[in-house]
């Protein structure tokens, strides 16, 4: 029993690997496709507006089996077409990485523009007066005031992010929810180390819910703070 409980804490430092790599990505596309949909410009206004409606209408089950079987097949026929003898077998890490990811950046997306939209447009006007290029402005004025509208909604996606990590066991990836079914399945004790990970995806989110609480009313001082 040691052995599969110490197979689930190795699963746990997995899982807490694929959820911070995972959050990075989310935030870099989800300030990107803010962007995006604020600037005004058709072309990047449809493309923000296509990749948030497209990837928040699919399942996460379905995208995830997308990217790591149908990414695979597809680079595999292109080095074909080329000519190549090569192949690429897409590393289960990375894959589901870059799937949450992607599917959580959409999600920060709306996070992130519906904090930008609320700082009044004012402020960064009177920034570009004073010389201030768009993005000194957007890193001395509109980011730290933003952090305290998009928290909230920030808090709830990585919530469900960080629950959605058990959607890579599916492509082998040994995290917590994997190293559970394959004790249970070995010792036939399923509910017990199925509980296990329950506690431990819990003591997960609780530990971030805190952190975040702190972050909260770290960027709300002076204003009235509402409850994560």
């Amino acid at each position: 029993m040691n052995a599969y409980v110490s197979a689930i804490l190795q699963g746990a430092l997995l899982t807490v690997g694929v959820s911070v790599s995972a959050l990075l990505v989310s935030i870099v596309l989800g300030l990107l496709g803010a962007g995006a949909k604020l600037s005004g410009r058709p072309v990047w206004v449809g493309l923000a507006t296509a990749y948030t409606t497209i990837i928040r209408g699919i399942p996460d089950l379905v995208l995830m089996l997308l990217i790591f079987y149908g990414g695979t097949i597809g680079l595999n026929n292109l080095l074909e077409w080329m000519g190549s003898e090569a192949t690429v077998d897409i590393n289960p890490f990375v894959a589901g990485v870059l799937t949450l990811g992607f599917i959580y950046g959409a999600y920060m997306t709306e996070t992130f523009r519906g904090a930008m939209l609320s700082i009044p447009k004012g402020q960064a006007e009177a920034a570009w007066a004073f010389g201030m290029g768009r993005t000194q402005t957007f890193i001395r004025i509109t980011a730290p005031q933003m952090v305290r509208y998009a928290l909230p909604g920030f808090t709830n996606n990585w919530l469900v992010l960080i629950k959605a990590t058990a959607l890579v066991s599916i492509i082998g990836l040994q995290e917590m929810t994997f190293a559970a079914k394959q004790a249970g399945a070995a010792t036939r004790s399923t509910l017990f180390y199925f509980l296990f990970a329950a506690g431990l995806f819990l003591v997960y989110t609780t530990v971030s819910l805190l952190v975040l609480r702190r972050l909260n009313a770290r960027f709300s001082l002076g204003a009235k703070r509402g409850t994560l």
